[in-house]
């Protein structure tokens, strides 16, 4: 597991959380409707489910906590020691541990329970079982509060800690506190690591990503390391210890001979040589900082030869660097890259004395001809370029430049593209002629014309060439039929007007009776979609028998049956739209079209109901001066249990 992984631990939850969430659930996935008529087996079976669900709902949420915890065993060194110094070894595992023992307790207890309940004789003997089985389950898991709180500590430590790869390229800086690290970082990389002119400014391990060489590499900056023994450090130290020992990387030691950083060079020096073990077959470079603030001038020779020498001991490169300045910036560079290279080697040359490279090339085997083979070319071939190139020279000789290209290229038989452009008037205005390449049977066929192809017929095929004399034979003729025709009837033909074609006026009259006709089908449709009283099929057959009753009436015998229709059927959809405030008592109040009083009083409701339904519904009853707040409430609440198994939710 990578640090990557552990970023995504879930939440832990507190133990009376973890209680809360698990009840919860338990009350809404199971049953929760007993009676006491049901048969004893049924209760049981009742009462066993819901230990069963509330046993397997705490198993799940604490494998659940001890599957994303990391085993430290299963770790890299690095990690596995990063681990220990920030959060302590034993404290981590007595927690997990803590959680595992509680988690085999709980699945005790309801194995314990539903034994007993199987036995159970009474619906208050298994409700009391029920009971004691959540009860203790939930005693026991408020037992974990403290060894949940510390994981939950723990994890969110773990989500904040920056993702290191062990295993890719990395240049390490190391050395004592305020002497240029994170400085030299912020060059190198885009990180933003806070510098400030104290010491001790880093206390932890920052990461920061650069290219060299097409390759990506992560340059890691550690706290600052005083020397002293190793049992005296503190956890600030002890993660640049760590990254020390278990990485594989460039380290880069960084020292301050102008002793601003507030530490004599020889403590410095000091540090270097004890921590010499924990650079072995590691590439080291002795980087002298600050070269900017002028104290190669000012070193003594004493302290430069020291600084030489302990360089040489512990096996490492000496190197100077400076953060400030464009100079400084290319002294900072030259220090990466060698240290890149330096690193690049040492990989490249563990691989290839690694005991899989043997396997590897005793597999590849790469084919080198020995043979060149020269071109063939025919004696003919030859005799003619040089035949060629003898044309060329006495043609060169005898006439001007300008003339003999010209010469050249007619001889040659054909001109190139380019020269076709040139003399047609360049690019974008010459276009190339394709159609000289095609590769046909016969070379006249190039240039013919392709017909049209539609549907899969040929348009050609179908094209008379003689159409346009065709159709002028046929106006001619057309024309002398009319002439004809009006010497037979005797008036003379307008020669502005076509006999078969109806005047300006005729046009216009028609046109304005259509306007009409569609704007009387408009005004129409509108009165259809105006608001209607909604009659029952029932009472529209009433209507309809009694305008035909009226209709067939001796007195209304001379009335047109049509003409009674529309008008019945009129005022039946227009008069119950009068929005009345009493019912309608007096025969004389009787809309027309309606039989009587009762069915007045029916179409009447009718309308009532309709008006209600269109303006008593919530949506119309939400505005700002209505006063009105609708009560809401989920969904769940109303819709009760279905039988077992069937849904999850209320």
């Amino acid at each position: 597991m990578t640090v990557g992984g552990l970023k995504h631990i879930q939440v832990v939850p507190e133990a009376l959380d973890l209680i809360d969430i698990v009840l919860s659930q338990t009350q809404r996935k199971t049953p929760t409707v007993v009676h006491p008529g049901y048969a004893i087996t049924r209760i049981r079976t009742f009462y066993i489910r819901k230990v069963r669900y509330a046993q397997s709902c705490f198993h799940e949420r604490l494998t659940k906590i001890l599957s994303d915890f990391p085993i430290l065993e299963e770790l890299h060194p690095f990690y596995a020691d990063i681990l220990n110094v920030l959060y302590d070894r034993d404290h981590y595992k007595l927690a997990l541990g803590q959680v595992s023992r509680i988690r085999s307790l709980v699945d005790s207890f309801a194995r314990d329970y539903v034994r007993q309940l199987k036995y159970a004789d009474s619906l208050y003997r298994a409700k009391c079982l029920k009971r004691a089985a959540l009860g203790r389950m939930c005693t026991t898991v408020k037992h974990l509060r403290p060894a949940l709180a510390y994981l939950e500590q723990v994890r969110q430590h773990m989500a904040r800690l920056p993702s290191i790869d062990p295993m890719t390229r990395t240049l390490l800086i190391a050395g004592y506190p305020n002497v240029g690290k994170s400085s030299f970082l912020n060059c190198v990389t885009n990180a933003k690591v806070d510098v400030q002119p104290y010491a001790f400014t880093t206390k932890s391990l920052f990461v920061g990503h650069m290219d060299y060489q097409y390759l990506r590499w992560q340059v890691i900056d550690t706290p600052g390391l005083l020397d002293h023994a190793l049992d005296e450090r503190n956890t600030i130290e002890m993660q640049s210890i760590t990254a020390l020992a278990h990485l594989q990387a460039a380290i880069l030691f960084f020292v301050d001979p102008s002793e601003t950083c507030g530490y004599a060079i020889a403590q410095q020096l000091a540090l270097l040589r004890s921590l010499q073990p924990l650079f072995a077959d590691k590439p080291l470079f002795v980087v002298c900082n600050k070269t900017d603030l002028g104290w190669e001038q000012q070193l003594d020779p004493a302290t430069w030869t020291a600084i030489r020498e302990t360089a040489e001991q512990v096996g490492a490169e000496l190197m100077t660097a400076s953060t400030m300045g464009d100079d400084g910036y290319a002294s900072v560079f030259a220090v990466r890259n060698r240290a890149c290279e330096r690193l690049l080697a040492l990989r490249v040359s563990l691989k290839v004395s690694g005991r899989q490279t043997d396997s590897v090339l005793n597999r590849l085997h790469v084919a080198e001809p020995k043979l060149v083979r020269t071109p063939q070319i025919p004696a003919s071939v030859l005799e003619r370029r040089q035949a060629l190139r003898d044309a060329d020279d006495a043609l060169n000789q005898n006439t001007a430049p300008e003339l003999a290209c010209t010469l050249s290229t007619s001889r040659a038989g054909r001109k190139t593209e380019r020269e076709l452009e040139r003399d047609h008037g360049g690019a974008g205005v010459y276009s190339m002629d394709w159609r000289k390449h095609y590769d046909l049977t016969d070379p006249a066929w190039r240039y013919d014309y392709i017909p049209e192809i539609v549907d899969g017929k040929n348009i050609a095929d179908y094209v008379d060439p003689e159409i346009h004399q065709r159709l002028l034979a046929l106006e001619q003729e057309e024309t002398m039929r009319q002439s004809m025709l009006s010497d037979a009837v005797g008036d003379e033909p307008r020669a502005d007007v076509p006999v078969d074609q109806p005047s300006d006026t005729d046009v216009a009259l028609i046109r304005e009776k259509a306007r009409n006709q569609r704007r009387l089908r408009q005004q129409q449709a509108a009165r259809d979609r105006t608001q209607r009283p909604k009659l029952s099929r029932k009472a529209l057959l009433k209507v309809r028998k009694t305008s035909q009753a009226v209709a067939k009436r001796p007195w209304g015998r001379a009335v047109d049956p049509s003409t009674t229709k529309q008008q019945t059927r009129k005022a039946a959809h227009s008069a119950p739209v009068v929005y009345r405030t009493r019912a309608v008592s007096d025969q004389s109040l009787v809309p027309a079209g309606l039989r009587d009083v009762v069915q007045a009083r029916h179409a009447q409701k009718l309308v009532q109901r309709t008006l209600r339904r269109a303006f008593s519904g919530r949506e119309h009853r939400q505005g700002e001066s209505d006063r009105f707040i609708g009560t809401r409430k989920p969904h769940h609440l109303f819709a009760g249990k279905m039988s077992l198994g069937t849904r999850s939710h209320r």
